[in-house]
């Protein structure tokens, strides 16, 4: 019986049984591996870190996307930095926007997640809304002249080449790029075990944005308790959210979900103790 063992944490392993090596390769950029399972489908794994499932890879995508374009409204331009796997794009699209821009600095993840996990894209590469850079996303933030109503940041945790798009230079980038009352969102680890990682952007976001906060959700293959996907704001304050608005919001863009609700998105900003702390000590 084989076994894939995350890397991630220090002091915690998970681990998923293997029923099948899909594919293995050290891109230039990092190392990709694709493999399959009895439960999850097939995975995508990136420096020995967990990316995202067959299975319940909707958790994080409908949660990292339809929060922020839901929450802002009238989002038209959509920009995605990272999120290779095309599971971002393919949530954005279900909303009315004019495009969405997606930055992501390795082809190989688009290309072999087209290959080995299409359905998680399901298309979304072909719209013709979609505008796909291969590049690096903080030098396409300094020298892009666009503005952008929602900039979502779906990168790996902060190692290898997803660093970057953890600091401070990178967030007053995104700031500039973003339009009056625009919306940044970031994934920002398990709080629970990455706390500095959450402490670190919010700090950042409230030196930076007229709003910040995060808010959390659940993603089962991201173990430690709820995810933390960071939120800041340009020029506007939007908390807290009336779930009859969000309600009035999905319902005029028939936009169908398996994990996001009105209610959801109301309540994730409302922190359990532990997290208040979290971000009061920041």
């Amino acid at each position: 019986m084989t076994w894939f063992e995350e890397t991630l944490h220090a002091h915690l392993r998970q681990r998923f049984r293997v029923t099948r090596e899909v594919y293995r390769e050290r891109t230039g950029l990092q190392e990709l591996v694709i493999f399959e399972t009895p439960f999850f489908g097939r995975v995508l794994a990136l420096d020995g870190v967990i990316q995202t499932t067959e299975r319940d890879e909707f958790f994080y995508h409908e949660a990292i996307v339809h929060v922020p374009l839901f929450g802002h409204g009238a989002a038209r331009r959509v920009l995605i930095i990272g999120g290779g796997d095309g599971g971002c794009l393919r949530e954005a699209l279900k909303h009315p926007v004019e495009t969405v821009t997606m930055v992501e600095i390795d082809r190989k993840v688009i290309d072999l997640s087209l290959e080995y996990l299409p359905t998680i894209s399901a298309g979304a590469f072909d719209d013709p809304r979609t505008r796909l850079l291969i590049t690096d996303g903080i030098k396409f933030v300094h020298e892009t002249a666009q503005s952008f109503d929602v900039i979502i940041v779906d990168s790996t945790d902060p190692q290898g080449p997803g660093a970057v798009l953890f600091t401070p230079d990178f967030y007053a980038a995104c700031r500039d790029r973003l339009s009056e009352g625009g919306v940044l969102v970031t994934q920002n680890g398990v709080p629970y075990l990455q706390p500095a990682e959450l402490q670190e952007s919010y700090r950042c976001f409230r030196g930076l944005f007229d709003e910040a906060s995060c808010y959390l959700s659940g993603v089962p293959s991201y173990i430690g308790g709820p995810m933390a996907y960071g939120w800041a704001v340009k020029g506007r304050h939007y908390l807290p959210f009336d779930p009859a608005v969000l309600r009035a919001r999905v319902a005029a863009a028939k936009v169908e979900t398996r994990y996001y609700s009105p209610e959801f998105h109301a309540a994730a900003f409302h922190h359990p103790p532990a997290i208040r702390r979290l971000l009061a000590d920041a």
